[in-house]
């Protein structure tokens, strides 16, 4: 399935309420606003996106349950540049800009499209070189050579540009262990949508990595998920939605958003024993320690 096609598959049905709001703010490592709320038709580069107003009310109804930072993740040259523009204006958003493995797997990595990534990484408000990694499950073998090229030239970035790396893993674990391995891994690198087993979070707890676990915690079929969290040292996790995807129970299938994530949020203070509020916090703390603030800087005179 095309990532346009899976879009519109995760955006049927009504959209879920918002769930009572967390007691202290925390953030969405990680959301696809532009998918949420825009559809870019097939092959065109610049497409419909949604408007500022439309991007300015979601974002004001994460902050209504207190998620009040978010991170815009771009999956090819176009939404990258989308992500940096948004947040260029808007404070409440950081960005991550790459191509997204599956992008890179069907040719997507040239030198021209992976040189667009190197200048809006260098953008104040861009903060990671993400999603970038490797995918076994929707490309196929044909395609791992480029993937892994174009997984080796983002993390060379994020070093180059002082960034974090924000990982797609999708069956590929020893692989991407490998592969940061060859190359040294950045500083700040983080597992988005966590998926592995207690055994490979502990080899990445073990390397400093930081596990970003969505939606799929709360999952009936996830238990290996759940344990995987509880041995993570709570300053190595953190919470996304991967919006408008892997919304959470109880409303598994219909569109996801940033608004949702306080039922991962308490899922994972279930999970690690963890008062709520205080892991509330730590979520900040970490999510700046990786990204960098969220607040505008004063403009030197």
């Amino acid at each position: 399935m095309s990532r346009s096609a899976s879009s519109r598959a995760n955006r049927r049905g009504e959209p879920p309420p918002s769930p009572e709001p967390l007691p202290a703010p925390a953030l969405d490592s990680h959301t696809h606003l532009d998918i949420v709320l825009g559809e870019r038709p097939a092959g065109d580069e610049h497409g419909e996106w949604a408007s500022d107003d439309d991007v300015d009310a979601e974002i004001a109804a994460a902050a209504a349950v207190n998620v009040t930072r978010l991170v815009q993740v771009g999956v090819d040259v176009a939404s990258s540049r989308w992500s940096a523009e948004l947040a260029a204006r808007h404070p409440n958003v950081l960005a991550a800009v790459a191509l997204h493995p599956n992008e890179a797997g069907g040719g997507g990595a040239s030198d021209a499209a992976l040189a667009e990534i190197d200048r809006l990484a260098a953008l104040p408000r861009v903060r990671a070189v993400g999603e970038t990694g490797l995918d076994r499950y929707r490309t196929g073998p044909e395609g791992w050579p480029a993937q892994e090229a174009s997984f080796r030239a983002h993390i060379r970035i994020a070093k180059e540009r002082g960034v974090a790396l924000v990982i797609h893993d999708r069956d590929a674990h020893e692989q991407i262990l490998r592969v940061l391995e060859d190359e040294g891994a950045p500083e700040h690198t983080v597992f988005h949508c966590f998926s592995g087993d207690a055994v490979f979070a502990k080899a990445c707890v073990e390397r400093g990595y930081v596990l970003s676990f969505a939606g799929t915690l709360t999952f009936g079929n996830a238990g290996y998920l759940r344990e995987a969290a509880a041995l993570t040292p709570v300053d190595q996790l953190l919470v996304e939605t991967d919006s408008p995807f892997l919304t959470p129970a109880p409303f598994r299938g219909r569109p996801n958003a940033s608004r949702l994530v306080p039922h991962t949020v308490r899922a994972l203070a279930e999970v690690t024993g963890t008062e709520l509020v205080e892991l509330c916090h730590t979520l900040t703390a970490t999510a700046e320690r990786v990204f960098g603030p969220w607040e505008q800087q004063p403009a030197p005179r």
